[in-house]
């Protein structure tokens, strides 16, 4: 991931010395996605794994069903270029989706999902998975985030299978970005989502936790908090949703039977 070197004025309020030097920090940059000609959003993301990015948006909005849609994938110069096999309804997928040519900050994602536009089916993996194994997984991002390490500004997400080996992972400023790039990373590795899960140092918000069900994603843990929309959600669709998992512990929200203690 690319980073930026800035000049900073360090202060020491203990000694109230000042000193000038150099930090490091995350870049931000605009994607413009086209689908069939059409331009369909900007996303403002981590300047990596943009293709990847969009195969992750359009699967997680219901715009895509599966990568074999896809006709041709091209990036350049920030923009990516999509073009859907002509068996594709996208006037119809989009109306389902709701939205067009939007502008989507890295600040608050896409936007939030109190209620799915349309029914999501339920997530009937019988995957369990051991909570060490899940813990382990999830305290693992930061120590594998490179970028975040050394700018403290992205968010990680990771997609582990049941035994907890990694399948995908990627950062970025946005934690939205950073689900989106693992699921097109792992949906164009043709992984089965379902003997999988996702790890993720951001909120458990209902549009995260959609994300996941969409793409029959049966587990979702994170470093942080879940918010209500999100354990609503995930109740609606019986997805496991694991928050606070750190220092030991792990809130389970939402369908406990896959976690093995």
């Amino acid at each position: 991931m690319k980073i930026k070197s800035v000049d900073v004025i360090k202060i020491d309020i203990a000694t109230k010395k000042t000193q000038k030097t150099t930090d490091v920090v995350a870049e931000e940059k605009p994607l413009h996605i086209f689908l069939n000609k059409h331009r369909y959003a900007t996303i403002f993301c981590s300047p990596n794994n943009l293709k990847e990015l969009t195969v992750g948006h359009l699967l997680s909005e219901s715009i895509l069903e599966t990568t074999e849609e896809i006709e041709e994938l091209t990036l350049k110069d920030g923009i990516c270029r999509v073009r859907l096999k002509p068996d594709v309804d996208l006037t119809k997928r989009l109306k389902l989706a709701d939205h067009y040519s939007r502008v989507i900050l890295s600040a608050c994602g896409s936007q939030t999902f109190f209620q799915p536009s349309r029914k999501v089916a339920k997530i009937e993996s019988d995957l369990k998975v051991k909570a060490g194994v899940i813990f382990d997984c999830v305290n693992r991002l930061n120590f594998i985030a490179e970028t975040f390490r050394k700018t403290g500004g992205v968010h990680a997400a990771a997609i582990y299978n049941g035994n907890g080996e990694l399948v995908a992972f990627a950062e970025d400023i946005g934690r939205h970005n950073a689900v989106d790039k693992v699921m097109g990373l792992g949906a164009l590795d043709r992984i089965d989502f379902g003997r999988c899960f996702l790890a993720s140092t951001g909120r458990l918000t209902g549009d995260i936790v959609l994300k996941a069900a969409k793409i029959g994603l049966p587990i979702v843990a994170s470093l942080a908090a879940a918010i209500d929309s999100g354990i609503a959600i995930a109740k609606e669709v019986d997805l496991t949703l694991i928050g606070f998992a750190r220092g030991k512990r792990m809130n389970i929200y939402s369908g406990v039977r896959r976690v093995v203690v």
